[in-house]
């Protein structure tokens, strides 16, 4: 029961971030950093994707994607609509892997050393979890802060 509400957490957060990223006036605006503002909401989409791709796609549901982590933040002016595409995408892959998971798999270790210390895979999605909502967060401030010129 655990897994399919994790599930739903993550679902409903990457189709928040779908709706963020299409709800840019100007597109050109997803690319902008402002003052203290390190990271903008196009290169954070990417991260997300990324991130989601790698540590739920590729390490728990063996997808074979391959991240460049990097790129995800040097990357600019990648089409609105495309960023888009991209989190379809990835709500397609993180539904698939974790509609397969049993509440007893998030009790195994998570296969990568991650953080300071080896975890439960439970304890990594909850992790997954809070960073997709901060950095969601991050990009709803973003373009209510950028957006409205």
């Amino acid at each position: 029961m655990i897994i399919q509400e994790l599930r739903k957490v993550f679902i409903k957060d990457l189709e928040k971030l779908k709706d963020e990223i299409a709800l840019y006036r100007h597109e050109q605006n997803l690319w902008k950093i402002e003052k203290e503002i390190a990271n903008s909401a196009g290169n954070l989409c990417l991260h997300l994707v990324g991130n989601l791709n790698h540590f739920i796609g590729t390490v728990i549901g063996k997808t074979g994607y391959v991240r460049n982590r990097d790129a995800e933040f040097a990357s600019k002016n990648i089409p609105q609509k495309e960023l888009v595409r991209m989190v379809e995408e990835t709500v397609v892959v993180v539904d698939k892997v974790l509609k397969t998971m049993t509440d007893e798999q998030l009790a195994d270790e998570y296969p990568l050393l991650v953080l300071k210390e080896k975890t439960s895979t439970g304890y990594f999605l909850f992790h997954l979890s809070s960073h997709l909502g901060y950095h969601l967060g991050q990009i709803n401030y973003h373009r209510r802060l950028i957006d409205t010129r």
